[in-house]
């Protein structure tokens, strides 16, 4: 009796041990047809949790930067310490924080500038592998921001998309899913498996110095469409996609990185308009939503940013709105979230409601504190315990408890040509003509003379006007041209027929419209193409032509030429109001 007895408790014990990596392997195995997205079970995620100390689950909290292309980097150790990284290398900090992700960037060196693909996967690989050769193995979260157009971490050779605005001004859903599709694509053969995109924040403000093209519109209702699309597209690619910045970051002149914004809409308006593109995120399934650093006082009259604000992220987010996925924090080391100590920021925005607590400025520090949280009462493990299956939950959805690691040949997927035609032509589409007293399609005998800030990318335009045989001269300034520049301009203004200004947010740059006035007093046409915000027109809307592209990347400049010579016929429609000028919708063509 007693053999037979313990006979069956080894036989259960084997059963129990073997069990999950078993039923881990047929419950997540996406490709099979069918399996892909489904609910995972609750059962299997609890057991892993049960096996987890608390360390482990503080760690998959974290979701970090660290400096270095590999793991191991060897030339980015002692900027790793000093960086308060609190390890050398990315292995180390696996190994020491047990951390749930990671986040890339190009200033941490992870990814190049133009990117290496192998590079980039071979890091991705690597770090999958450290993970899940630890004690508790589970697969990492590898995030980056790559939103399209001004913000984009993955470049050429990559297929390079034009950005929100630019697709808002084309109106075209199909254009945003299939951009995300692609860009989900890419990113996955490079062991990318979150994009920290899209932003549905509202753009209502035209001083707003942190959001504007990386808006879709002022229109509440495309954001909100535009938006849901490119989730469903993030997403198919088994991409993790995050919706930012709750509950709206479109009406600040302020920037989060460097001040708090607060943001004076009322119940209504932050119903009406801000919230609506994030129900509609969360309605198409969205995994994660980040909070800005940004006060509400409708929403929550402490004075403190909705990172911090349990009324918005618990009562809102979660009991109002019906939001079960992961709500991941913007950077903590941004000025809009300290408002705390230090220490505090991360026991603060777990307590107010967030699951995953992105890059704190000092790793050591943030991790200890959280540690202490717990060990002394102030936050229950049960709390952890509900955002640790969350943060698992999310990553058995998109695959990665099956395989983390991604095959070289998925490399083969990245910059294909036809991906890149498709990103040509809605660049093309969304060039957006606002003004023309019949200066514009350029003739081509016409002599430009082309100047402005050099983050606008007039040397390129002019290569290509060149190129195009159009007599085209440059002189470059820096974002706030100087007396000097502006004299120079002028100066080099009178032999040309046309002028042309390469203007970057110039609507809250006095010296960019210094430029523009002087140059308008020489006589010439002048025609300012906008290479950012499109409200450029607000400071001298006597210019004789106004071109929006959306953004200066190399893409949008060549859509630009083209347009300025009359090989494309401009087709956008302003996605946003120019106040007292152009509504909604405005939009020339030849």
């Amino acid at each position: 009796m007693k053999k037979h007895l313990l006979r069956s408790w080894m036989c259960l014990m084997i059963l129990f041990l073997v069990l999950p990596s078993v039923t881990q392997a047929s419950w997540n195995d996406s490709s099979k047809p069918g399996w892909e997205g489904k609910e995972p079970k609750r059962g299997w995620i609890q057991s892993k949790i049960q096996h987890m100390t608390l360390e482990e689950k503080i760690g998959q909290l974290f979701m970090i930067h660290v400096y270095g292309q590999t793991p191991t980097d060897p030339n980015y150790e002692e900027t790793n310490i000093n960086q308060n990284r609190g390890a050398k290398n990315f292995e180390e900090a696996i190994e020491k924080y047990h951390i749930g992700g990671v986040i890339y960037f190009n200033w941490t060196d992870n990814i190049g500038t133009p990117i290496d693909f192998e590079q980039v996967q071979s890091l991705s690989n690597g770090l999958q592998d450290i993970a899940m050769e630890q004690r508790m193995p589970i697969p990492l979260m590898i995030a980056t921001d790559q939103e399209g157009g001004v913000v984009a971490r993955v470049t050429e050779p990559a297929t390079v998309f034009p950005g929100n605005m630019a697709i808002g001004a084309t109106r075209s859903a199909e254009y945003a899913k299939q951009s995300a599709e692609i860009m989900g694509m890419e990113q996955k053969s490079l062991g990318i498996n979150m994009d920290l995109a899209p932003d549905l924040d509202v753009n209502v403000n035209p001083e707003n110095p942190v959001i504007g093209v990386r808006s879709y519109s002022e229109n509440p209702d495309l954001v909100a469409e535009l938006g849901s699309a490119q989730v469903s597209g993030f997403q198919s690619e088994n991409v993790s996609a995050t919706a930012k910045h709750f509950p709206g970051h479109g009406d600040t002149n302020v920037d989060s990185h460097y001040g708090l914004p607060i943001i004076n809409h009322d119940l209504e308006t932050l119903h009406e308009v801000d919230l609506k593109p994030f129900k509609a995120a969360i309605d198409a399934g969205i995994d994660s939503i980040m909070p800005a650093h940004i006060v509400v006082p409708a929403l929550d009259d402490s004075g403190l940013p909705a990172t911090l604000s349990k009324p918005i992220l618990t009562d809102l987010l979660r009991e109002e709105m019906g939001f079960e996925g992961v709500i991941i924090t913007d950077s903590l080391g941004m000025s809009g979230a300290n408002v705390v100590p230090p220490e505090e920021v991360p026991v603060e925005a777990f307590k107010a409601g967030a699951d995953i607590l992105l890059n704190p400025p000092n790793v050591p520090l943030a991790y200890d504190a959280m540690l202490e949280a717990v060990e002394e009462g102030e936050i229950s493990e049960k709390r952890v315990d509900e955002s640790v299956f969350r943060i698992l939950e999310m990553k058995f959805k998109r695959g990665l408890f099956d395989d983390p690691s991604v095959s070289e040949d998925a490399l083969q997927n990245i910059g294909l040509e036809e991906n890149l035609a498709l990103a040509d032509q809605m660049t093309e589409d969304s060039i957006t003509l606002v003004k023309n007293e019949d200066v514009l399609p350029l003739e081509a005998d016409d002599e430009m003379f082309i100047t402005g800030p050099s983050i606008g990318s007039p040397d390129l335009l002019a290569d290509l006007l060149n190129n195009e045989g159009v007599d085209s001269r440059l002189l470059a300034t820096g974002t706030s041209p100087t007396s000097s520049e502006i004299e120079h301009a002028v100066e080099q203004a009178e032999g040309a027929d046309k002028v042309i200004v390469t203007a970057y947010t110039a609507n809250t740059n006095e010296a960019q419209q210094r430029l523009v006035e002087e140059l308008q007093s020489t006589g010439k046409e002048v025609i300012v193409t906008s290479m950012r915000n499109p409200y450029d027109i607000m400071a001298f809307p006597d210019i004789e032509a106004n071109v929006l592209t959306y953004g200066f990347e190399e893409i949008s400049v060549e859509a630009l030429a083209k347009v300025l010579t009359g090989e494309v016929n401009p087709a956008g429609k302003l996605p946003v109001t120019i106040p007292e000028l152009y509504e909604y919708g405005h939009g020339l063509s030849y």
